[in-house]
């Protein structure tokens, strides 16, 4: 890259931190140089990597972007602002990398995504999974008919959360905050990889793809939103079941299921490892690299290069978001169905790692599994 990309972090605490080692990492190649950070209480010196200078500071991205001509803003704030944040950026002509999820309801991601279309920058959303070489090499795999006719794609992640990550801002767990939707659930949040991805893998990544929605949100945990939830997404391709938990027994690394009617694919897509299997053949294993979402769109901005992950190409998963937002409150689990790790200090469903791995195999839902807990499914069109 032969221009240095002067850029400002919005948000460097919590997940911050971790953009604040990827911008250190591509100062450190020449490619951008940090600017600014945005918080609300200023980072002690302590708090920036050695290597990133002395950045300027300020509570207003505005003023912030205005006073260091930054050409990038990485906004990873909570999520009710980052509609907001991201048209204050848009409308100075600065880029943005958007943490995910990109909004809380779909009114508020059409409002973000015509205000950066309006404003001609670059929107990068932050699934950086998407960046991944291995989502592009299975959809031809697809395409080539690897795996015979595609039946749908299942999506399972068993995490573990304490109760300190509900308790580690005002957000947290929730629906709503001081009359703000938020939707901080384990689909739209922690595991909206797992949603993203497995919309991504069958090429239905687009609002219009999706045509309906079947949601079971549920809760072990004392929060507002849910915590062990799965989703169907009816397409024109295909279903996509998605089963997500941070309440699992035994945490492991989600994955993505592609079925059809001669085998089948399995995307670890942390590890950037895909598994195929098919008729007639041994199994095949393959690690693919990934593009590092900020360093595309730098070379969005001086090269040309096209975008991994625009905004309408987070239609779907926006759609997704909208039907748990307008669905009734996640119901609670009862007593007899979780039990807390006094020594972790965190709440686990029994069998909720089986149900997991089940509802992606089967790409049937809770309920239809027989989970005795699970609530009558809420339909979203």
């Amino acid at each position: 890259m032969s221009t240095t990309v002067p850029i400002v972090l919005a948000g460097a605490r919590g997940h911050g931190r971790w953009h604040l080692g990827n911008i250190h990492r591509l100062q450190a190649m020449g490619a951008v140089r940090l600017a600014g950070i945005c918080e609300l209480t200023p980072l002690a010196d302590e708090e920036i990597p050695e290597g990133l200078g002395t950045p300027e500071q300020s509570a207003d991205l505005g003023a912030l972007l205005d006073a260091t001509g930054a050409r990038i803003a990485v906004i990873c704030t909570p999520i009710p602002t980052h509609t907001d944040l991201a048209l204050t950026a848009a409308d100075r002509g600065v880029h943005v990398l958007l943490e995910k999820p990109p909004a809380p309801s779909y009114a508020e991601f059409r409002r973000m995504a015509d205000g950066v279309a309006k404003a001609s920058v670059g929107c990068q959303i932050g699934f950086q999974s998407l960046g991944s070489h291995a989502v592009p090499a299975i959809r031809r795999m697809i395409a080539e008919g690897a795996i015979g006719e595609v039946r749908g794609v299942g999506g399972a992640g068993a995490w573990a959360r304490d109760e300190a990550y509900y308790r580690r801002a005002p957000w947290a767990g929730k629906r709503r905050l001081n009359g703000h939707d938020v939707i901080d659930g384990v689909l739209t949040n922690p595991l909206a990889h797992a949603v993203a991805t497995s919309l991504a893998v069958l090429g239905t990544t687009r609002a219009e793809d999706v045509t309906g929605i079947e949601t079971e949100l549920l809760r072990a945990n004392d929060i507002e939103s849910d915590d062990t939830s799965c989703v169907r997404v009816t397409t024109a391709l295909g279903p996509v079941t998605v089963a997500a938990t941070l309440c699992a027994e035994r945490p492991g690394d989600p994955y993505v299921l592609v079925h059809g009617s001669a085998g089948r694919i399995t995307y670890w897509y942390k590890q950037d490892r895909v598994l195929l299997q098919r008729a007639g053949h041994g199994p095949e294993e393959t690690e693919y690299e990934r593009t590092d979402l900020l360093e595309n769109l730098v070379d969005h901005l001086t090269t040309g290069a096209d975008l991994l992950v625009e905004p309408e190409s987070t239609g779907a998963f926006m759609k997704v978001v909208e039907a748990i937002r307008l669905a009734d409150d996640p119901a609670a689990l009862p007593a007899g169905a979780w039990r807390l790790l006094p020594d972790e200090n965190r709440r686990i469903v029994p069998g909720i790692d089986s149900l997991v791995a089940a509802a992606a195999d089967t790409l049937a839902l809770y309920s239809e599994l027989g989970a005795p807990w699970a609530p009558p499914k809420e339909v979203s069109t």
